[in-house]
């Protein structure tokens, strides 16, 4: 039955590679097959066709894999390598069943007559073109079907042939099987069953589900009941008719929905490929096999990002699109409505969400309604939890909105597992960098329109490096049966009633998908040299002395990572400086000493923004050199301790979370000894001699808590000080603070003022039991704040400490 398709196949070899260009995945493919070169390969596919067969011959070749046409010798008995499961459709009369039933049994029947033989069957998807096709529409010649006929693949391959996926999924042992099996035709059945699945599952995964018609999607969601009793409620509370009740939901409809195109996204991808090539040296992804494990186990994908600019919408969906997955549908603020753009994204995906809800029943209910028909009909989702771009670098307190959105459509019964999946996104340049730096300072947020698109396309240069890298996923029904035991219960009641548990759950939830982004972080070169220019007075190091502070930096988050998701750069510490350098993220001067890496007062400001993209790395360890620098010894369990005292407060502002904390504390040490920055002294650790090269190495390090326990003193002391205060008024008595200890001192980090951080310090401080709010609706400070208080005065320099207790005790 091959033999005729392996010689047409053959003759199909060279026509076709004009034709055809393969996006392989995973990538590389041999590393992550991982096979035994002494044990025999076979591929398993769907439909039996040449042109299939010679694509996948001329990928094997250029992977130095086995020919998938040549045979395969086992024992005395000569098998195809390649089985494929069904026969293409015929244009007239009945279509033939394949030999894969008898060739399975024959494999494993060989395996059988010889326990040497261990072969190794390899799943491979061939998917021609990314369009998912369209619900109740009839089968095309052009081949929305699976299976197409030899005409129908004729037209398939001229027009999406240069988009052509190919997938190699994980070998599967043969001899597993039978060890668990009896070697017969049930058991020869069962393996091809499995095989049909997940390649149902690859196509599911490549091309998402298949598209609704919109107006026929829009009559579904309005005829909903949830949504017929929002539009009888707006009604009655507008005193209007129930036809312009539902004429205003789906107006609203009109404005919030994707409008999903296969053919934008084939151009989009296009244009991103040429964008990035002129924007970024390289994208840099990681993790991305994590996507492909929860597509082949079925979950609902829910990415949740961190986000840093409006590059995020694109660059996100193209790393997705090009791990060989449906990009998903996004959720992007109203704001980015605007013409052209605002087309191009609805046809990209994008579905549109107002910044607030508030006093919006109606548009509450649509929105509610139409991202549950998104999950239910297997759509993958991304959003950005923390609402906004970050202006400081550093990630923003989560909205929960989206979060309780989809828990409450996980309570409508979604027959699919559902993961969300954390995104770190970093980059060595940011293109709206200058402008959030403007709105720190006061400036009014511009509305974004085509005007400022053309803008920033006249300023587009080599931005460096980008990164995304996927974080350890969170399987919602495993969250929710931890959080809220008897969760399933709720579910009969999920349209009518809220359930008590959510809104803690939620934001639970919120909190440890801000901290696994965290968990994810992307150490580069920029924000690297960032962090040791930055900590020092002038702004500038010798290149002696920042090679050796960034290979410090390198060691510690290598021997003492943080976490295991935590990437660094690649190639040397002297490569890193080059690459600075070359993107005039630094400046050089030279004398006759050598080298001094500097930075401009406009590029100290500017590069605040990509070293607060990880000071979370480095928050503890600059904790603990802080503590030794302030105190003359102390001994690990006092080291320990202080770190724990300020654990709360640096989670809940800095959503920082090490594994097993303790253990990671004494890494730290262990690696600040090793480097010679510390030393012991009996049971006790001290700095280094001021004349040792590792006191200055410590000071860097320390620099990077200044800011942040300066802010803790500021509040700290004044509720200790002049509670019960207002919350407004302890806000605004801080924020004052800040501002008298930036001018005195040259503080210039465009955060250190931020009012938000004041407000997300008394949330935590409270949240922790440091202080309460009594009768008049004021803060007071409980017993436990005064030890944090002087454990943390106790951290500061003395020139700080006494202008903010001078400051603070004029209040």
């Amino acid at each position: 039955m091959l033999k005729p398709m392996t010689w047409l196949a053959k003759l199909l070899y060279w026509p076709l590679k004009p034709l055809v260009r393969c996006k392989i995945v995973p990538e590389p493919v041999a590393e992550n097959l991982a096979l035994d070169p002494k044990q025999p390969v076979f591929y398993i596919s769907r439909t039996a066709s040449s042109s299939d067969l010679a694509t996948l011959a001329r990928i094997c070749h250029k992977l130095g894999l086995p020919d998938p046409m040549a045979p395969v010798q086992l024992g005395n008995t000569s098998l195809p390598r390649t089985i494929f499961l069904e026969q293409p459709r015929v244009l007239w009369g009945s279509r033939a069943s394949t030999d894969a039933l008898q060739q399975g049994l024959a494999l494993l029947k060989a395996h059988q007559r010889d326990p040497n033989f261990s072969a190794q069957l390899i799943p491979v998807s061939v998917l021609w073109g990314r369009a998912p096709g369209k619900e109740d529409s009839v089968k095309s010649m052009l081949g929305e079907s699976e299976s197409p006929s030899w005409l129908a693949k004729l037209f398939i391959v001229l027009i999406s042939g240069r988009h052509t996926l190919v997938r190699f999924s994980k070998a599967v042992s043969v001899r597993q099987i039978i060890e668990n099996a009896t070697v017969n035709e049930d058991t020869a059945h069962k393996l091809l069953r499995v095989a049909r699945f997940h390649f149902y599952r690859q196509r599911l995964a490549a091309t998402g589900p298949k598209l609704p018609d919109r107006a026929a999607l829009f009559n579904s969601l309005l005829a909903s009941d949830a949504l017929r009793k929002a539009i009888e409620e707006e009604a009655q509370s507008k005193k209007i008719s129930i036809r312009e009740a539902r004429a205003g939901a789906l107006k609203l409809l009109e404005e919030i929905a994707a409008d999903y195109r296969e053919s934008t996204l084939r151009v989009g991808d296009r244009f991103l490929g040429w964008l990035w090539k002129k924007l970024y040296s390289g994208l840099k992804v990681h993790n991305g096999q994590v996507l492909t494990d929860l597509v082949q186990k079925g979950h609902e994908i829910v990415y949740v990002p961190c986000h840093r600019s409006h590059m995020d919408y694109l660059l996100l969906s193209y790393v997705i699109y090009h791990q060989g997955l449906a990009p998903p549908h996004i959720a992007a603020g109203i704001n980015l409505n605007f013409w052209p753009v605002g087309t191009l994204f609805r046809r990209g995906g994008a579905f549109f969400i107002r910044r607030s809800f508030s006093g919006e029943k109606l548009y509450s209910a649509v929105f509610r309604e139409y991202l549950s028909q998104l999950f239910s009909k297997g759509y993958p989702v991304k959003y950005y939890s923390e609402g906004g771009r970050s202006r400081t670098g550093r990630l923003l307190q989560p909205k929960t909105g989206m979060l309780a959105m989809t828990v409450q459509a996980a309570l409508r019964g979604i027959d699919r597992p559902i993961s969300l999946v954390p995104v770190y996104l970093g980059y060595e340049h940011v293109m709206e960098v200058n402008t959030y730096l403007t709105e720190l300072k006061g400036s009014s947020k511009k509305k974004e329109s085509i005007s400022g698109v053309f803008s920033a396309a006249r300023k587009l240069r080599d931005y460096g490096y980008g990164y995304v890298n996927f974080g350890q996923p969170i399987s919602l029904n495993a969250f929710l049966n931890q959080q809220a035991p008897d969760w399933r219960a709720s579910m009969e009641t999920a349209d009518t009633q809220k359930p008590a548990w959510l809104n803690p759950a939620v934001a639970t939830l919120a909190t440890e998908m801000m901290q696994r982004i965290n968990q994810a972080a992307a150490l580069n070169s920029i924000n690297l040299i960032a962090t040791c220019l930055l900590a020092t007075r002038q702004h500038s190091l010798t290149r002696q002395e920042l090679t050796r502070q960034l290979e410090f930096y390198r060691n510690l988050q290598h021997y003492a990572p943080y976490h295991a998701g935590v990437t660094l750069p690649e190639g040397s510490v002297s490569q890193w400086i080059d690459h600075a350098i070359s993107l005039k993220k630094v400046e050089v001067s030279q004398d006759s000493f050598g080298q001094i890496i500097q930075l401009t007062p406009e590029n100290a400001i500017l590069l605040s923004y990509y070293r607060n993209n990880v000071c979370h790395l480095f928050m503890l360890p600059a904790i603990l050199a802080t503590a030794l620098l302030q105190h003359p010894q102390l001994s690990k369990v006092q080291l320990i301790n202080i770190c724990q005292l300020l654990q709360p407060l640096l989670q809940h502002e800095l959503f920082l979370k090490p594994e097993h904390f303790n253990a990671y504390i004494e890494q730290l040490l262990e690696q600040l000894q090793k480097h010679q920055l510390i030393e012991a002294v009996g049971a006790s650790l001290q700095a280094v001699p001021v004349q040792q090269a590792g006191h200055f190495m410590l000071e860097l390090l320390a620099h990077n808590a200044q800011d942040v326990l300066q802010r803790y003193a500021v509040v700290l002391n004044l509720l200790q000080l002049h509670s019960p205060l207002t919350r407004a008024d302890l806000e605004q008595q801080s924020h004052e603070l800040a501002q008298r200890l930036s001018t005195l001192h040259g503080i210039s980090s465009p955060e250190y003022l931020d009012k938000q951080l004041f407000a997300t310090l008394i949330t935590a401080l409270r949240e922790a039991g440091y202080c309460h709010t009594n009768e008049q609706n004021e803060l007071e400070a409980t017993a436990i704040l005064l030890p944090l208080q002087q454990t943390v005065n106790g951290l500061l320099r003395a020139d700080i400490l006494q202008t903010v207790l001078s400051i603070v005790k004029k209040t």
